[in-house]
């Protein structure tokens, strides 16, 4: 939804592959489709990422190294704002998480 949303729909009306990382599959499942129909670009796809996870950062940065030719463009836009304290499983607060470390993490590892 929001930025994210104008940004991916931007790039698919380039006929840029596209990929969509959400934490909701039916949002961005939904949000996939939608850029397809208003773009006509069928190479719009939905990757799951919660950036509040590093194992889930980790997970989909070696599913994109190993499933894509190349990566031309990042846009990190995930970030949460006004969340009650919360620790995430791996013992880091998650607004923290969520907003810095998940997207740094994920930067530095689709560096190669």
């Amino acid at each position: 939804a929001g930025i994210g949303k104008c940004v991916a729909m931007d790039l698919a009306r380039r006929n840029a592959r596209t990929i969509l990382a959400c934490r909701s599959q039916e949002q961005g499942q939904a949000a996939v489709e939608e850029i397809r129909s208003a773009t006509g670009n069928p190479a719009v796809v939905l990757r799951l990422l919660d950036t509040s996870s590093l194992r889930s950062v980790r997970a989909f940065a070696q599913a994109v190294l190993r499933e894509e030719k190349r990566l031309d463009v990042l846009v990190n836009n995930a970030g949460v704002t006004g969340l009650p304290f919360a620790v995430t499983p791996e013992g880091l607060e998650m607004t923290f998480t969520t907003n810095y470390l998940g997207p740094f993490l994920l930067t530095n590892l689709l560096l190669g």
